[in-house]
Parts: structure tokens; sequence; C-alpha cells
């Protein structure tokens, strides 16, 4: 089963990064998949109690590849970690099955005190989802399956299936409806189509207003011109019908 696995993590990783010309430069090359090597011995040895042979051997995977893999998370089949440098998972975050992470991302807690030890400190991560570079989820919540973390975005609230979050604070700007055909994978999860420029949308939101203002000036204008040839008729009428009233009153 360990070996399937392993197969399958390669086979994800050649599927996701044009990079990779071949299964051997995978296995040689990439530290993403190597340090998951690292981490099925150093999590078998953990949950078995082994805790100190678990710590080493996931330190040995931190120091050959820069990614800092607790040996008490939980991570599902087909993790593509790409670049990998900087990558921090702490130890009762869960990853599901076929998620991207990119460099610099952290998996981390906001209490780091003794308090919380044995207690849930670290986010749950859904299964399809793609965590970009630079970007923080802290907290014990969910990350819904489909979801995507922009770049740098920094997470630390509950994050919905399908949503794309961006910011600091993060912010959803999209989310794809249940049943909504999955996209295809978009590398470091957040397309320029998807990202809504807030200058242009400000821009966009004063042309609009204008036009609005400038139709219903010309609307106006084009009322008053139209009731200007009745002007000196309508004066003429009050005029004779004053007279007339002055007339009946003598």
């Amino acid at each position: 089963m360990l070996f399937k696995n392993l197969r399958d993590e390669i086979d994800a990783t050649r599927a996701r990064d044009p990079a990779a010309r071949s299964s051997l430069e995978v296995v040689f090359c990439y530290p993403g998949f190597q340090v998951l090597l690292f981490h099925h011995m150093a999590h078998w040895l953990w949950t078995h109690r082994c805790y100190f042979l678990g710590r080493f051997v996931a330190h040995a995977g931190r120091v050959l590849t820069a990614i800092d893999i607790h040996p008490g998370a939980k991570i599902g089949k087909r993790l593509f970690i790409d670049h990998g440098i900087g990558v921090v998972i702490g130890e009762t975050a869960e990853i599901g099955d076929d998620c991207t992470i990119y460099q610099g991302v952290t998996l981390g807690g906001t209490r780091p005190s003794a308090d919380q030890a044995g207690h849930k400190r670290h986010p749950t991560i859904g299964n399809n989802v793609i965590i970009s570079s630079n970007a923080q989820v802290l907290g014990p919540f969910k990350v819904g399956d489909g979801a995507t973390i922009g770049a740098a975005t920094i997470v630390l609230k509950e994050v919905p299936p399908g949503a794309v979050m961006v910011g600091n604070p993060a912010r959803q700007i999209t989310r794809r409806q249940p049943g909504e055909e999955q996209p295809a994978f978009t590398p470091y999860g957040v397309s320029g189509e998807d990202i809504p420029d807030p200058i242009a949308r400000a821009l966009s939101g004063l042309l609009d207003e204008v036009a609005s203002l400038r139709a219903r000036v010309n609307q106006l204008e084009n009322e008053r011109a139209a009731a200007a040839p009745d002007a000196p008729a309508a004066i003429a009428d009050e005029a004779e019908g004053e007279r007339a009233m002055a007339g009946s009153r003598a």
C-alpha cells in the first residue's frame, strides 16, 4: 500500500508540474516528494508512540528538504508540495486528498502555549485544495473541499467549499457552486482573471454613475426644450384669464 501511494504521489507531481520530465527526476530532485517519504516513516513512528524517533526522522527530513512537517500531522493521498522551501505543517493539521501546497505556506496555530498541548490547534484542509505561495492558514478550522487560497493570503476563519480567498485578512472573491464542474488545475491557485482589480472596479463604478447622471441631465433638457414652444401661449392664456376676472369684478 505504501509503494502504491508513492506511485500515486509521483504521478500527481508529474501531472501538476510541467517541469517534471520523468519519475526518476521526481524521486531524486523534488524535495516535496522526498519529505513525504520522511513523513510517512515519522508518522508511523509517532502513531506507535515512538515520539523521539518520530521527531528525529521528521527533523532529518526538514534538514534535507527545508520543509517542516510535524510527525503528528495527517496527510492524505497525492499531496503535491511544489518547491516547498519554508513550508510548515503543524502537529494537529490534517490534509485531504489531491491537495497542492506551494512554497512558504504555513498551516499553523494561533495560541502557541503549553496549555494547548493535546488540543486541535491547526487547520483541517479538505480535498482538492490549492494553497498558494506564502499563504498562512492559522487556527483549528476547516478549509472546504475545492477551495483556493491565493498567494500571501492570511486565513483566520473557516473557508467554505469551492471558495477563492485572497488578501490580509482573507476575503472571498468568488465561489464555485455545488454541483459545478471542477475547474482545471490552476498553477499557484489563482489566475489573473480570478482577481478583480479594486482600482479598475472603483473607476468602472464612477464611470457608470457619470453616465447615469448624464443621461438624466439630457432627459431633463429634452423635457425643458419640448415645453419651451408652449410657454408664450400659456402666458397669454394666463393674462387673458386675469383680464376676464377683472372685468367680471367690475
